[in-house]
């Protein structure tokens, strides 16, 4: 790992915080990740009481989310005093209806930025200081995905579309340079090593149409993973959610099926091939893909899910989205419930330093089944539950 001393870009970024902004008043967003939090400890040091810190609880977030980092931030030694704003019901409006991942993130990347011109003129901030890191530019002006955070890089000029100019004093860090930074600002655990949580928040883990019982069922399931997995300490892991709507199966369904079942040992028919409808953000040739979710079944000859081994399985995703570059992503089941239930859950757990590659994380096979089992047992809703097997590339780490 490359020479980092946080002391030193502190000190630096001290300074350049202080020379940009002087004596005027500046707005930070914090959603209680380590940028946002980071760079609100950081700015705070800079220039002071000439700070305003807000939370936007913009329907998006996990439970109890604002009122946690709200508290974590107020406290000793921080002492960032952190206004939680209630604009839910604008978001929820400004998404609903939309499908396109990409669509999404530039839908709530509109409301974003103009909840935060409002503010930001009522407060008198002509600043507004944001954790943009350098994975969120490279990937955005790659055209991999829109980081809604990613203004002047691509175009926008905030100064003219929101009355604000913008101060980025982590753009040149990644995550893991972020950390030591908040580690040496005496951030507390729960933030520093904080899971990564994407700006859109739960909006881009609702893969599909945003409906209300569709976000109450993931930010339900989100604790369940959330708490389960982090003994495990992966890179980032989450929960999702799909509609459970799929395609007939066509040709290629049928070379799937074939093939899962030669490279599994198991007869072609204890296998089953799902191609959801809804769509998620991949990975090709370095460009943004938005392709088609694959779904695999696999039983036993007593009609149990085959705990197949995860290495096993990242061999065969491997095989089968290089022959069909139409998926984006490979899911495999691990526990279900009923067919006729309007959504899925999937797991997503990976391995990564810099957020650009990412590899699976190898979860044991009996940790995801006591997952399954107690989502299912605590929704009504969710007909079964997925493990993600898909690195990235050729996946995205976010599911949108």
């Amino acid at each position: 790992m490359e020479s980092f001393d946080p002391a030193r870009f502190v000190e630096e970024q001290s300074r350049e915080i202080k020379r940009i902004i002087g004596a005027e008043r500046a707005l930070v967003a914090v959603s209680g990740g380590v940028d946002s939090s980071t760079c609100a400890v950081l700015t705070r040091k800079a220039i002071g009481e000439n700070l305003t810190c807000v939370f936007l609880d913009d329907a998006f977030m996990r439970e109890g989310e604002p009122e946690t980092v709200a508290e974590a931030l107020r406290k000793e030694p921080l002492n960032v005093p952190v206004k939680i704003v209630n604009v839910q019901e604008r978001f929820i409006n400004a998404m609903k209806g939309l499908v396109d991942a990409e669509e999404k993130r530039r839908r709530f990347r509109e409301t974003f930025y103009q909840v935060l011109s409002e503010i930001a003129h009522s407060e008198g901030c002509r600043f507004l200081v944001q954790g943009t890191i350098k994975a969120d530019i490279i990937e955005t002006v790659g055209g991999v995905k829109t980081q809604h955070n990613v203004l002047e890089q691509v175009g926008i000029n905030p100064a003219e579309q929101f009355g604000f100019k913008v101060v980025e004093p982590l753009k040149m860090l990644y995550k893991w340079q972020v950390r030591a930074v908040a580690r040496y600002l005496g951030l507390p655990p729960e933030i520093s090593e904080r899971q990564p949580f994407p700006g859109p928040g739960l909006s881009i883990r609702v893969v599909g149409e945003i409906r209300p019982d569709k976000l109450e069922a993931l930010k339900k399931t989100t604790a369940i993973v959330e708490k389960s997995l982090s003994s495990y300490k992966p890179s980032q892991y989450f929960a999702f959610i799909i509609d459970n709507v799929a395609y007939d199966v066509d040709s290629s369904a049928t070379h799937i099926r074939e093939a899962a079942a030669r490279f599994l040992n198991v007869p072609s028919r204890n296998v089953r091939v799902i191609i959801f409808r809804d769509r998620a953000t991949g990975i090709r040739g370095g460009k943004r893909s938005y392709g088609r979710v694959l779904g695999l079944k696999v039983e036993t000859p007593k009609g149990e899910i085959y705990p197949a081994d995860i290495r096993n399985l990242l061999s065969l995703q491997a095989k089968i989205l290089n022959e069909h570059p139409e998926f984006s992503r490979m899911l495999y089941m691990i526990r279900e419930s009923q067919a006729d239930k309007p959504y899925v859950i999937g797991i997503r757990a990976v391995e990564t330093k810099d957020f650009l590659t990412a590899e699976v994380s190898n979860i044991p096979w009996k940790v995801l089944d006591e997952i399954a089992l107690e989502v299912l047992s605590e929704r009504s809703d969710i007909a079964a539950v997925y493990y993600d097997i898909t690195p990235k590339p050729p996946g995205t780490i976010e599911m949108e």
